[in-house]
């Protein structure tokens, strides 16, 4: 028994340590402390080192730590690094400083009596339906051609001058450049049929006076007026409408029919005579050439056209004007406000040596003879007069080409907004002339507009 009792206390001594290790809970190694507290304050390095999975136990889902207050211990910021292996907890964003918002300015609030506002809003959209805009704005085609006749290039804008009821416009627009066209072509089918053939052969020649950016509208005149083709680009339907023109015919050449199984028999009964001993009394009927007419329907249509085309109108006739519904006067006023040139092709007799001193008289029922050229004076454009096939088809493309290639002048009038017809002069001042009796160069403007009525 006494030899047991060393050998027990050595065996204490041995055993003690460990016992007392176990029993007080200090960890083993610093991993399973920062698995169980990832937001403690252990160095950054540390934790993002992932934890080993534990063979014994699942995995446990991280808690969700809350936000630590600005000012601990991480850097005064408040936020941690998560694990790799962790996504970040939704309140772990970092949370900018909080600061006292500024004090809004005070509300101007104005008060108004009950009905107040809608009086206001009615005055002021009475206000504006009355508010009121005068166009003085005034656009000038000019065509300048040398002594040979041939269109005059490289002028400048210095070279003109405007006046407008004799005093000088100050221009504020200048351009030589092309204008596509907004053509309405006018053929006079009332003619004799020879020369409505003569214009059919030169068909294809006006189709290619035209370019592709032009628009084109065909009409026909005689005793009534109408239009053959709409508005359309130059193309593949005015080749068709100028084929199908082909094959109208004009008025007979000949003396009217008064006898034979064609000619008037008065009245007949079971194709006999009532009275046989009756004279027969031939009545032809009464023809007209509605030339003014037909120019005021295209001038019609074109002011719906684009206005930034040139809007002219080309008259293939013989001149004759007789018993239209409207005025000269009536017309032109038209043209004018709209700015729209008449070029005319005379054929037939008007294009006859000499005639232009004949039809300045006027013919009871004839008509009239010299309105055409009373339309081009006026509006700046020009007569060709032909009697040849060959002349015709030329003067499509210098019809054409006067028209497209023109000078614009534009200048703001001083003139006070009214109805009434206004003169316009333009003068090209050029000082190399060959000869002094007759002037360098020929000047082809309108003559005067009519302004267009105020917007509203």
């Amino acid at each position: 028994m006494s030899s047991l009792i060393p050998f027990v206390f050595i065996l204490i001594f041995i055993l003690a340590p460990g016992f007392l290790s176990g029993q007080a809970g200090t960890p083993a190694s610093p991993a399973p402390a920062a698995a169980q507290n990832p937001t403690s304050g252990q160095n950054p390095k540390d934790q993002g080192i992932p934890d080993a999975p534990s063979a014994v136990q699942p995995p446990q889902p991280a808690p969700e730590s809350p936000v630590p207050p600005p000012g601990n211990a991480q850097g005064q910021t408040g936020q941690t690094t998560p694990s790799e292996n962790q996504a970040p907890p939704r309140e772990s964003a970092p949370q900018p400083a909080r600061t006292n918002p500024p004090t809004p300015p005070p509300i101007n609030i104005r008060t108004v009596p009950e009905g107040g506002a809608t009086k206001d809003q009615a005055g002021a959209q009475e206000q504006l339906f009355t508010i009121t805009k005068n166009v003085n704005q005034v656009m000038v085609p000019v065509t300048v051609k040398d002594e040979s006749g041939h269109l005059l290039n490289g002028l400048v804008s210095q070279d003109f001058t405007v006046l407008e009821g004799g005093k000088k416009q100050k221009l504020n627009f200048f351009t030589s450049d092309p204008f596509a066209l907004s053509a309405a072509v006018i053929l006079d089918l009332g003619m004799k049929d020879v020369d409505v053939q003569r214009v059919n052969h030169t068909f294809p020649a006006l189709e290619g006076a035209f370019s592709e950016f032009d628009e084109v509208s065909i009409y026909g005149y005689s005793n009534t007026v109408s239009q053959i083709s709409g508005w359309g680009a130059a193309g593949e339907k005015l080749a068709d409408t100028l084929e199908n023109l082909r094959a109208v015919r004009g008025r007979n050449n000949g003396p009217p029919v008064t006898g034979g199984p064609l000619g008037p028999q008065g009245p007949m009964i079971n194709n006999m005579p009532v009275d046989a001993a009756a004279p027969s009394v031939y009545t032809p009927q009464q023809e007209s050439h509605v030339m003014n007419d037909a120019i005021l329907k295209a001038a019609l249509d074109l002011a719906k056209r684009d206005p930034t085309r040139r809007k002219v109108i080309f008259v293939l006739s013989d001149g004759r004007e007789y018993r239209s519904n409207a005025s000269f006067r009536d017309v032109l006023k038209v043209l004018l406000t709209n700015n729209i040139m008449v070029y005319g092709i005379g054929v037939g007799g008007s294009a006859i040596p000499g005639y232009k001193q004949v039809e300045k008289f006027h013919l009871p029922r004839f008509g009239y003879s010299d309105i055409l050229p009373k339309y081009t004076n006026a509006t700046g454009g020009e007569v060709f007069d032909e009697l040849t096939r060959t002349g015709i088809e030329d003067a499509y493309l210098q019809a054409m080409g006067d028209a497209r290639n023109q000078y614009t002048l534009g200048y703001a009038t001083e003139a006070k907004a009214s109805g009434s017809y206004r003169s316009i002069e333009v003068m090209v001042s050029k000082p190399s002339c060959r000869s002094s009796v007759r002037p360098c160069v020929s000047v082809f403007a309108r003559d005067g507009y009519y302004p267009a009525p105020p917007a509203r």
